[in-house]
């Protein structure tokens, strides 16, 4: 009982922090008007709640497990993924998608890579029951639902400049320029979902390598988001001409989404040592993040509650029930064989 309520306040944690993390970016995004400035904080805060923190802990032992070649490179390889959905949440977040739709798209979307990749791995597609498939078409529902009648911002900025602008650019303009961000946005959101789908069932693996850890699989992760997140966009900034610029209030707001998202990781493993596997914890998280999300991105923005439609309502409600039901129903995995005397 106690490993089940461990594991389910590990879950709730990791939802939480993942899903303030879009509304939190998006803010850092748009005070530095920058797609690699903002990753770049991200990395940092990262090498600092999941690389430092970690270290300092594990100097004063009582930590299990052990470092191997294989568990540091599924958790490598974790971190990597991570990493590249930040980014693509970044690259949907400046091609002018909002956090109130990506975000609800890229859970909506992970759950699915999360529980196929999961079953390749551990070559468990049998275990794939009706009830558990069930669950999982009730959390995909509820987030698209989420998606489909998420509240409209209100409207605000200078009518008289858009209308100027408007009236100088022609019909088919305006449609073509349009379509092309459709574009950026949904290629971004695929790179984040596939990125993030995958997390889960590889930072599995690698704790399993290193004998169910907690710290160290955390510092991989810390370590492949600095080299992917800090040390790449730093140099890539003036070859691609970034026209960004520095700001504190960017770098606070960017840090702060840095480290969500490593609290959230932690919560990921947390939830792993306690029992937790992939095909339950993932879409759990994934299916609650985006309610998160989208009642956080109502608070930023200050948008009135009659904005909510009813079946904006019905949709947290299914993503719920769906989340629920993928953790009654969901896999156990294989009983280890019993050794040999």
């Amino acid at each position: 009982m106690t490993h089940l309520l461990g594991m389910l306040a590990a879950i709730a944690l990791t939802a939480l922090c993942w899903g303030v993390y879009g509304p939190v970016l998006h803010f850092g995004r748009d005070a530095m008007e920058s797609a690699l400035r903002p990753f770049v904080c991200v990395g940092l805060a990262y090498f600092l709640v999941a690389v430092i923190a970690p270290l300092a802990l594990m100097a004063r032992g009582n930590e299990k497990g052990s470092w191997t070649t294989t568990g540091v490179l599924w958790s490598l390889l974790a971190g990597s993924a991570g990493a590249l959905g930040a980014l693509g949440v970044i690259l949907a977040l400046t091609a002018g998608g909002r956090p109130i739709y990506v975000m609800p798209l890229v859970f909506g979307g992970a759950p699915v890579v999360n529980t196929l990749l999961t079953a390749f791995l551990n070559k468990a597609f049998d275990q794939l029951k009706a009830p558990f498939i069930a669950g999982l078409i009730l959390v995909i529902t509820g987030a698209v639902t989420v998606l489909v009648f998420k509240p409209q911002p209100q409207p605000h900025g200078e009518p008289a400049v858009q209308a100027v602008a408007g009236e100088a650019e022609t019909l088919p303009d305006k449609v073509e320029r349009q379509t092309e961000r459709v574009v950026e946005v949904l290629l971004a959101v695929t790179l984040a979902l596939l990125s993030w789908g995958a997390y889960g069932p590889v930072l599995h693996k690698g704790q399993a390598a290193m004998g169910g850890s907690r710290l160290r699989p955390l510092i991989c992760i810390g370590i492949a988001y600095f080299l992917i997140a800090v040390l790449v966009p730093l140099a890539l900034l003036k070859p691609l001409g970034d026209s960004g610029s520095w700001s504190v209030v960017g770098v606070a707001w960017s840090m702060a989404a840095g480290g969500l998202g490593a609290i959230g990781a932690l919560g990921t493993i947390l939830a792993f040592a306690c029992g937790g596997k992939p095909f339950t914890v993932m879409p759990v998280v994934f299916g609650c993040a985006p309610v998160i999300n989208t009642l956080t991105t109502l608070s930023l923005s200050r948008m009135p509650s009659s904005a909510l439609s009813p079946w904006f309502l019905a949709g947290i409600l299914i993503v719920g029930v769906g989340a629920a039901t993928v953790l009654i129903f969901g896999p156990r995995g294989q009983a280890r064989p019993q050794a040999a005397s």
